[in-house]
């Protein structure tokens, strides 16, 4: 809603809602024109007329109350409204202004009664917008007069149910508006004269906007639920029409729009549900922009965009706004196939955290830029966008909830009002000065809430509030400016709130709270089917709770009145009960394991739908009230027959007697679901009302409890209410809530449809007997406005209700007397020593235990606790029997094996084990099944582990010890290629090829392809001909049409020889005319060995220079770079690799060292065994193999590995927590990574413990010791143990020295490969040094790379375009070409027509001047034209050629007033045939004339064309220049940007040349760094330059003095040809008498005209006979038909004779039958009958075929044309039937 002038500043959309509801007959359910106050600000409700209608139909006596109390003075509203609207039609005024009376929503007040109008006010009703769009059935938009307010114009029938958006054009002379479900109509309207002028529908789906484009009127978008849709007023043959294009998405995805804008040239901008805008032109997505890195532009959807100032801005729902650059998103286009362009924004602000902003508009502020925004999660912010040092930060400036108010209380001592919703917030309003005191945020949303009475907090400073998970909260409110001041505290506000206690009763939402009538007791209740109450005194010490078998959703203390204390509890269910107060306990019993109270005597009414009884017993009574009725109309009509006589009576008692059949009552009826209750009251003790929603809505229940009964089950008792209370149009509208004033006076009552309706009672009257008058007003939304609490102050001043649509309205009740003084609210003064008091630990975390679940754990765990202590006790016990078992064990072993016991024989029972073995495998198998997830859990993380840091390695890190020196070698961990040594990207900036190149492949041969497809295509036909043909036997005809055709193709072929020789040599001279160079040839190995010159020699600039210019094959780009870095990693990774296995195979060595030496290590040993002690060299110790060196083995693990990380594990979580993770990674290094060591920690292998087995195995042979007595040895047994101690010495040394040789060239091994290894090393850093700067480069390519694709495929489409346009101009030359040598053969063919008619006149013919003018005269002829379009054309051109033959008429004969002669009559004795020559010819020449002006205009045109091509050639390739220049500075910026990366280029000092004064400078920035091997080139350069200069010199010499001999050998040729010339034209004289033309005689041949027709004619006369020969053929076929037809009519002649005669036989004898029986009989036989019919049938027939063979004959005489004579028969008088 705005003024016209207003700029496009988004509202927002309104609620939308799903269902539209039922119109009621009643006022109140018309929701009218809203202006609401919301939370606690002024507002004001505005129905419309549509309500007035309505009150109108339902009761005249309510309308004549109604004009009476409101509009005195106007006694017809309806004529004047009509005749208003007859105004509209016609004209309306300027001046014109509606009555606002009229329109504005009034309250309804049931008749006849003393209820005042103004029962209730609303507090300050201050109205603000312009333009108000209804909601309803048919709404209305009315348009108000600023600031007088006053109606202005009135708009109709723009929609069904509802607006959902309108819209002012730029001027203010338009009004467009969209409907809501379900018609979604757009309208534009001529708003101030209240007529539509354009009508349509917008969408098939929710649309939520439509604006007018602010540059163009004509142009409007709308955008909803997943379209957006582009309109456009258009003038069509019809007339003026909305024309709608549907916004397509193509590659994205389908999004709700909610923000767009349009742009000055027709674009549109729009945002998306993902956060990104798209910008839209001509209803496709041009360009979706998003922000750097792919991330979107904002996080969620994008509410609104606008344009100020020259910026576009976005409002987010993410609470952030975006500043853009116009000109940016104006000139986005897609780069890619993704349709992604990356923008960054010019600012940002982020408004707060859990801000949801949905709208935003400028502040008329002159000098600053502030704005207004709306967050939709409940708050108005005042944003400052300048974006300066000054930049204010984002102001609240007010605070609302932002959902449905969930409950409302109102203090019981002053006018404070508490309020909570699911929006998390708590909130204190003074509503009676209308100010909001303070509010306060949780983590839960509030459900219910209620103030503390007074007997509890005496000040009336407590609230207490239950929340969604179940927890309730006591907070308490205070004025902070009673507390102790101190220095340094922030603003003291007018209110605060604390929290006092917090406790969490309930697992779901709480929904009801409710203190006994002595403050005693506090009961709350919630969805989870419980009621728990609390002992207030005691800091709400938890009593018990009970269960109910339905949710609560209201709890009602009773009264003073009642004799006891009981509590109301009403289940949403049909459930209502009253339990009793419990028993307060005065010590806690810590033995009860829960606070379930279990005795309590509770009353249950079950609720049984009764409303189908109700409406049975309403239609019995009616029925009974008709029959009375009935019943006294009879006795009156009665009375009257008595009065009137017989005759009148009969006819009233006939009238009387007329009786309509009744109809069935209703049927009882019970709902399938119980009705929900919806609130309830006591009325009484053990007595209540109770109103429902659903089926048995529309009254009100009272009902009562049964008596009590112990073994009763609520869910099987049905009770029914024992009286109830109808309430007038509330079966769809049912009462949500129910107050009732502290006097008892009057009812309000809170409707579902946001209603407020007040019933007046009696007092004490609690039967409800009066509810019949109410007061009744529409103030909350009609749909979703549901009224959720109604309340009193604690004066009866004021009314304040709060519905489901975040709206709360304040009103003033009724009084005889106006306050005069304004009102305030007192705020509770701080109770002493609050500030000091801690504040309770908040239950923030959802998922605590409640209070019952809290006391339940704490039992369970106590009783965990024992069972634990029990079973440690039999574990202690086990323990005990186990060690005793092991000295058994022991003792049996120290036993002598005969008396030792077998382990079997300790067995009791088998079974025993058996059973203990299978419940152990069956325990195992549920752990691994128990087990399974996690162990499947912990694969994945160790396989996810693997795949992120292990399998993307190729190698690790082996390092290789010496085994006697400290040097090693260590390998390098490989990782896999990179993706640049993967994939080579193409390049996407290719070059355009040359112009030289492009002329070279393509050829100028597109028309000799026609020609070609042409020729193919006759000869596939000729083939076809040839294949159809038939062989047949020729006929002499046949064979001399074929020898004439085969000598006119002898002739033909002969001739067309001779001209093929002449073309043959025509085209040779041609081309050897061609390969003649022109003056100004050059050699194009000159002309290229030019171009490599002019490229390759002179001064060249550096790279560093400014003019420097990049050649074209040293061009770079980033998929080049790409290419470079990837070679460059692939090369490294090679040689690493390489690197890595030769490290590899001398770790391998190594370990076969290792191994060796084990085995000479081993050999030594057993040498030594033999020697002595003192003759023993130290054995060297064996090389180890180190961790590092076999670091594939640190994830090989066993059992042991695993229990040994486990222990570790355990000890590292007993000794300090702090260190759980440092520990944790060393035992997971040093465990089951850590491969299995034996007790020296050597990391042998398997293999090499096998070969020691082995080598021990084939050691030398050393005698051993035996265990008999030693004797003395011999001579013989002494030189042999001499010479094996010289052979073991020997060998001890030798495998001694073997295996310092093994040490030593291991050692040389690895110091070599360690040299080669360093020398690696370097090359390697020196290439991670240029793999840094050709990354570098890379990157600041790929930042080029965008502009420079763009200038690349401009230059590449002008070149394009340049080519097509060169080509078009070379094809327009030789079309010009073309049209030349006809024009010339058209000529040629006009001088020949002349010239064979003077040699056909001859020369001395007297009428040769008349015959040349015959032939020369200038005549019009009409133009033959093609017949197209309709019979009107044809009529219209037929038209215009008479008219024109009639001017060229008229100008003939004007023109022939000096010289007339007639050409249409040949003068006499002149030769006739020379005349139609003459005439024949004029024809040819006009035919020839008109030809030639056709080509001639054909050639002007083409020369049009030429030069228009031509100028725009040079347009062309002056762009082309230009976009290739800003190429070319593109380039040299670019390698300007790469010369300015640093390189590093490690040098020696021998390497260094640049000396100043012998020493090398400390500035080094003006020296160029060049190769050595370039260098030398170079110089080497120099020597091939000088000798190529030498040789250039001597071969130009050779040229000049060969070009002098060929100008000499030219001259001779010249002189050589012009005497063959002259002895040729001599002969042809001589022999011919002139010089003729060669070529025609040669070409001379027959004429193929005449031969052609000679062939015609023999082939004519051959079809002739044909025919005629097929035509005899005929003739006698038909003439033998004929024979046989006149033989069979004979035939049939002859039988018709015969059977004359045997009828005349037949008719003689019946009358000799007759003559002689007349006699004897009077009457004729039956036989005689019969027979007679039978003849006369026989007659009839044969008369027929008689006919028919008439009819036959006549037929058989016509053929043939031959009449053949009648038959004339003897018979024919006798064939006519005699008479009977």
């Amino acid at each position: 809603m705005k003024e016209p002038d207003d700029q496009d500043t988004d509202e927002g959309r309104s609620e939308r809602s799903k269902s539209d509801g039922k119109q009621s007959s009643k006022p109140a359910q018309e929701d009218a024109t809203e202006e609401a106050l919301t939370e606690g600000e002024e507002s004001y409700l505005e129905e419309k007329d549509s309500d007035e209608e309505d009150l109108e139909g339902s009761s005249s006596s309510i309308q004549d109350d109604y004009l009476e109390n409101i509009r005195p003075s106007q006694e017809a509203p309806a004529p004047a409204l009509e005749e208003a609207e007859d105004a509209v039609k016609k004209k309306i005024s300027e001046s014109f202004f509606y009555d606002y009376s009229e329109l504005a929503s009034m309250p309804f007040v049931t008749p006849d009664s003393n209820i005042p109008l103004d029962l209730l006010t609303l507090v300050h009703p201050y109205k603000t917008h312009f333009t108000v769009a209804e909601k309803g059935s048919y709404p209305k938009i009315i348009i108000y007069e600023y600031p007088s307010l006053k109606p202005y114009r009135i708009l109709r029938d723009g929609t069904e149910k509802g607006y959902a958006y309108v819209d002012f054009n730029y001027r203010g002379t338009l009004l467009a508006s969209v409907g809501s479900n379900p018609d979604y109509t757009l309208t534009i309207w001529n708003w101030k004269e209240e007529q539509p002028i354009l009508r349509t529908k917008a969408f098939a789906q929710e649309v939520f906007k439509v604006t007018f484009n602010p540059e163009d009127e004509e142009q409007l978008t709308t955008s909803g639920s997943g379209h957006i849709k582009f309109w456009e007023m258009a003038f069509t043959f019809t007339g003026l029409k909305l024309q709608g294009l549907l916004g397509r998405f193509g590659k994205t995805a389908t999004t709700d729009i909610e923000g767009y804008m349009e742009l000055p040239d027709g674009k549109v901008l729009s945002g998306s549900e993902w956060g990104n805008m798209l910008l839209w032109d001509g209803g496709l997505i041009k360009v979706e922009l998003c922000r750097a890195a792919r991330k979107s532009c904002h996080q969620g959807p994008i509410n609104q965009i606008m344009l100020d100032e020259g910026e576009v801005i976005t409002v987010g729902s993410d609470g952030c706004i975006r500043i853009w650059d116009f000109e940016t998103i104006d000139t986005a286009d897609s780069i890619d196939e993704t349709g992604l362009l990356e923008i960054e924004p010019i600012n940002e602000l982020q408004v707060d955290k859990n801000v949801n902003l949905f709208s935003m508009i400028k502040m008329n502020e002159t000098g600053n830029n502030f704005w207004l925004a709306q967050d939709a999660n409940g708050a108005i912010w005042k944003l400052d966008l300048s974006f300066s040092n000054i930049t204010q930060d984002p102001e609240c400036l007010f605070s609302f909830h932002s959902g449905a108010i969930e409950a409302l209380a109102l203090s019981p001592l002053t006018y404070l009002m508490a309020t909570t919703a699911l929006d998390c917030s708590v909130r204190i309003y003074d509503f009676a000065s209308k100010t909001p005191l303070v509010h306060m945020k949780f983590k839960q949303g509030g459900t219910t809430l209620a103030w503390v009475p007074r007997m509890v907090s005496y000040t009336g400073a407590q609230i207490i509030v239950g929340f969604e998970d179940g927890v309730v909260r006591i907070l308490e409110l205070y004025d902070p400016k009673g507390l102790t001041i101190f220095a340094g505290r922030k603003k003291v506000l007018d209110a605060d709130i604390s929290l006092k206690y917090v406790f969490k009763p309930h697992t779901d939402r709480v929904t009801a709270l409710a203190y006994e009538r002595d403050g005693e007791i506090l009961a709350t209740g919630s969805k989870d089917h419980t009621v728990f109450f609390f002992e207030v005194e005691k800091d709400y010490k938890p009593i018990g709770y009970i269960n109910t078998p339905g949710p609560v959703i209201q709890l009602m203390w009773s009264t003073i009145s009642h004799p006891e204390s009981t509590l109301l509890i009403i289940c949403e269910n049909g459930y209502v009960l009253e339990a009793p107060c419990p028993t307060i306990k005065e010590e806690d019993d810590h033995d009860v394991v829960s606070y379930e109270i279990k005795d309590m005597c509770l009353k249950c009414f079950h609720y049984s739908s009764v409303k189908s009884k109700i409406l049975r017993l309403i239609e019995i009574e009616k029925r009974k009230k008709k029959k009375e009725l009935k019943e006294k109309e009879r006795e009156a009509r009665r009375k009257l027959k008595e009065e009137m006589g017989e005759d009148g009576g009969k006819e009233l008692l006939d009238e009387g007697e007329e009786e309509e059949e009744e109809e069935p009552l209703p049927e009882l009826f019970m709902p399938p679901t119980p009705s929900p209750i919806l609130c309830g009251f006591y009325s009484g003790p053990e007595k209540f009302w109770l109103s429902f929603g659903g089926y048995d809505s529309g009254f009100l229940y009272h009902c009562a409890f049964p008596s009590y009964d112990k073994e009763s089950d609520f869910k099987e008792q049905k009770d029914e209410p024992f009286d109830f209370c109808f309430l007038e149009d509330t079966e769809d509208n049912p009462i949500q809530a129910i107050t009732f004033s502290i006097n008892q006076t009057m009812m309000f009552c809170g409707m579902r449809n946001g209603a407020i309706r007040v019933y007046t009672l009696s007092e004490n009257d609690t039967s409800l007997a009066n509810l019949v008058e109410y007061w009744h007003f529409s103030m909350h939304d009609n749909n979703y406005g549901c009224i959720k609490s109604i309340s009193t102050s604690f004066d009866d001043r004021f009314l304040v209700t709060a519905g489901a649509d975040s709206n709360i309205f304040i009103f003033n009740i009724f009084s005889e007397f106006v306050l005069k003084k304004e009102l305030k609210a007192k705020v509770p003064s701080p109770r002493y020593g609050i500030e000091s008091e801690p504040i309770p630990e908040d239950i923030e975390d959802p998922k605590v235990y409640s209070i019952e679940n809290a006391r339940r754990k704490r039992e369970h765990d106590k009783l965990m606790k024992e069972v634990e202590e029990i079973k440690a006790g039999k574990r202690e016990r086990i323990k005990a029997l186990r060690n005793e078992f092991l000295k058994l064990l022991a003792m049996n072993k120290e036993l002598p094996k005969h008396m030792q016991f077998k382990r079997t024989d300790f067995d009791l029972d088998s079974k025993i084990r058996a059973d203990i073995d299978r419940k152990t495998a069956h325990k195992i198998q549920q752990v691994e099944k128990e087990l399974a997830w996690e162990k499947e859990k912990h694969e994945l993380c160790l396989m996810k582990l693997q795949n992120r840091f292990r399998d993307a390695l190729e190698g690790d890190v082996v390092v290789v010890h010496a085994i006697q020196s400290d040097h090693k070698i260590s390998s390098y961990r490989l990782v896999k290629p990179s993706k640049y040594s993967k994939f080579k990207r193409p390049s996407q900036a290719e070059r355009r090829q040359s112009k030289f190149e492009r002329f070279e492949k393509e050829g100028l041969g597109k028309k000799d392809s026609r020609r070609d497809t042409d020729e193919s295509v006759s000869i596939i036909e000729e083939a076809i001909m040839e294949k159809e043909k038939k062989f047949r036997p020729r006929t002499l005809s046949e064979i001399m049409i074929e020898n004439q055709i085969e000598k006119t193709r002898k002739l033909i072929l002969k001739a067309e020889r001779a001209q093929h020789k002449i073309q043959q040599r025509k085209k040779e001279w041609e081309e050897l005319y061609k390969s003649k160079p022109d003056d100004d040839y050059e050699d194009p190995k000159d002309v290229q060995a030019i171009k490599e010159a002019q490229v390759f020699m002179g001064d060249f600039n550096l790279k560093t220079a400014p003019d420097y210019k990049i050649p074209e094959h040293m061009r770079i780009n980033a998929a080049k770079k790409e290419e470079e870095l990837g070679h460059l990693d692939s090369l490294a990774h090679s040689k690493k690799m390489h690197m890595n296995k030769c490290i590899l195979s001398i770790r391998d060595l190594k370990v076969a060292v290792i191994d060796e030496i084990q085995c000479l290590v081993q050999e030594l040993k057993n040498i030594q065994l033999s020697l002595d002690v003192s003759k023993h060299i130290p054995i060297p110790q064996v090389p180890q193999i180190y961790p590092e060196e076999v670091p594939e083995r640190r994830f090989h693990y066993d059992e042991e590995t695993l229990l040994r990380f486990k222990r570790q594990r355990m000890k590292s979580r007993d000794q300090n927590s702090s260190q759980v993770e440092q520990v944790g990674s060393g035992s997971s290094g040093g465990g089951f990574l850590k491969p299995s060591s034996g007790k020296n920690g050597d990391f042998t292998s398997r293999d090499s413990i096998s070969r020691s087995s082995r080598a021990s195995a084939y050691n030398l042979d050393i005698p051993k010791l035996t265990e008999f007595e030693k004797a003395e040895p011999t001579d013989v047994e002494l030189e042999i143990m001499k010479r094996d101690e010289i052979k073991h010495l020997y060998m001890q040394q030798y495998l001694s020295n073997r295996i310092k040789e093994l040490i030593i060239t291991f050692d040389a091994e690895l110091r070599l490969l360690r040299h080669h290894k360093l020398k690696l090393d370097t090359q390697m850093k020196l290439s991670d040094l240029h793999h840094l700067t050709l990354f570098q480069e890379m990157l600041l390519l790929k930042n080029f790379e965008k502009q420079e694709n763009i200038l690349q495929e401009r230059v590449n489409s002008l070149d394009k375009e340049e080519q097509d346009m060169q080509w078009k101009i070379s094809e327009t030359l030789k079309e010009m070409e073309e049209k030349k040598i006809e024009i010339t053969k058209l000529q040629e063919q006009e001088k020949a027509l002349y010239a064979g008619f003077q040699a056909a006149v001859g020369e001395n013919n007297k009428f040769a001047n008349f015959l040349m003018k015959v032939l020369k005269k200038k005549i019009k002829r009409v133009k033959k034209k093609e017949v197209e379009g309709d019979a009107d054309e044809d009529e219209e051109s037929e038209e215009s050629s008479e008219e024109e033959s009639s001017l060229e008429s008229d100008e003939d004969e004007s023109g022939s007033e000096d010289e007339v002669f007639d050409d249409s009559i040949c003068p006499t004795s002149c030769d006739p045939a020379l005349f139609e020559l003459a005439l024949q010819l004029r024809e040819k020449r006009l035919d020839i004339e008109e030809a030639l002006v056709e080509e001639k205009k054909i050639v002007d045109n083409l020369k049009k064309e030429y030069d228009t091509l031509s100028k725009k050639v040079k347009v062309v390739a002056t762009n082309l220049n230009a976009a290739e220049e800003a190429l070319e500075a593109y380039q040299r910026e670019k390698q300007q940007r790469l010369n300015e990366l640093l390189v590093v280029v490690p040098l020696k000092l021998h390497q260094i040349e640049y000396m100043v004064f012998g020493e090398i400078p400390s500035d080094l920035s003006g020296t160029l760094v060049f190769s050595n091997h370039s260098l030398g080139r170079l110089q080497e350069r120099i020597g091939q330059l000088q000798e190529e200069n030498s040789k250039q010199q001597k071969l130009n010499k050779e040229c000049r003095e060969r070009r002098k001999q060929l100008i000499r050998e030219k001259r001779e040729m010249a002189k050589t040809i012009h005497k063959m010339e002259e002895t040729v034209r001599q002969l042809m004289v001589s022999k011919f008498g002139r010089v003729i033309d060669l070529e025609a005689l040669q070409t001379l041949s027959v004429n193929t005209t005449l031969e052609e027709l000679k062939i015609r004619k023999l082939r004519k006369e051959l079809s002739n006979a044909k025919e005629m020969k097929m035509w005899e053929e005929k003739i006698a076929q038909m003439r033998w038909e004929l024979m046989m037809k006149t033989k069979e009519h004979t035939k049939k002649l002859h039988q018709m004779n015969d059977l004359c005669i045997e009828k005349k036989k037949l008719d003689s004898r019946l009358n000799t039958l007759q003559n002689q029986q007349g006699n004897a009989f009077q009457r004729p036989r039956k036989a005689d009958i019969v027979a007679k019919e039978r003849i006369t049938e026989l007659i009839r027939t044969q008369s027929e075929r008689i006919l028919a063979l008439k009819q036959e004959i006549a037929l058989l005489r016509k053929k043939g044309g031959l009449i053949l004579p009648p038959i004339q028969s003897v018979q024919e008088t006798d064939m006519k039937p005699t008479e009977l």
